[in-house]
């Protein structure tokens, strides 16, 4: 496992989508080693958030240190700052995007032999390790069509993982989900903040964040109303906060 030796800070990033501000003036820091949660209402800028951490999405301003100085986003950037940026995080999202003609164990070992030209036989034996990490050990040779969808998600975190990233990105990963099949990808996602491993998660779940989260980042509007920690979200008397925690609670 690759662990950053400094913390990721973001500093100062906005984005804009035409007249739509989606996030204004951002800075915050991911320590390394840490789960931290982004919550929010639908349209906060939660998303947009995550891709602009690894350049899905490029700022229109800011900078973003992965520990090796700040690197201005908002500027014209190399193909090789996007490469190495790119490099340091996995992203996994809410529709698992694995490759239909691709079993399991295919969709774990096509990055790391394609991008990083791991010979086979050691990307193979690295994907089992990972599929069995996440409970799909016996699931190798099935293709998606014949996984559940917590199943799908949990192949799209081994092929995350499989990167070996310094940071692990997460946007809605349980949402397309039922409540059964999102407790199995929350049980692995649990494990893996036990394990020390640097996640950034952007979910509607409270129980997730109450559990898992070292952090929460609560963002409204394209700006960070509160960022704290998980008693501090779930305690505050702020009437916002309050009023958003009663009304995702209910559903």
């Amino acid at each position: 496992m690759s662990v950053p030796a400094e913390p990721l800070r973001l500093l100062g990033v906005r984005k804009t989508f035409g007249d739509l501000v989606a996030l204004d003036d951002i800075s915050f820091e991911v320590g390394r080693g840490s789960t931290t949660v982004l919550l929010g209402p639908s349209g906060s800028g939660k998303s947009t958030l995550l891709r602009c951490i690894n350049l899905l999405e490029k700022p229109d301003a800011g900078q973003i240190d992965l520990g090796d100085g700040p690197i201005d986003v908002g500027g014209k950037l190399s193909g090789r700052t996007v490469r190495t940026i790119r490099s340091r995080s996995t992203m996994v999202f809410q529709q698992f995007n694995l490759f239909p003609h691709l079993t399991a164990l295919g969709n774990v070992v096509l990055a790391p032999i394609e991008s990083r030209g791991l010979p086979r036989p050691a990307a193979e034996e690295r994907g089992r390790e990972l599929l069995e990490k996440v409970g799909l050990g016996d699931k190798t040779d099935a293709y998606p069509d014949r996984l559940s969808g917590g199943q799908q998600q949990r192949v799209a975190i081994a092929r995350a993982l499989a990167m070996d990233p310094d940071f692990l990105l997460f946007d809605e990963p349980t949402s397309a989900l039922d409540p059964e099949l999102a407790a199995e990808v929350v049980a692995v996602l649990a494990d893996l903040a036990a394990e020390n491993r640097t996640l950034v998660v952007v979910t509607h779940s409270l129980a997730f964040a109450r559990r898992v989260a070292d952090r929460v980042v609560f963002l409204e509007d394209g700006r960070i109303l509160q960022d704290g920690t998980p008693e501090e979200f779930f305690g505050s008397e702020d009437a916002r906060l309050r009023r958003f925690r009663d009304v995702i609670g209910s559903v």
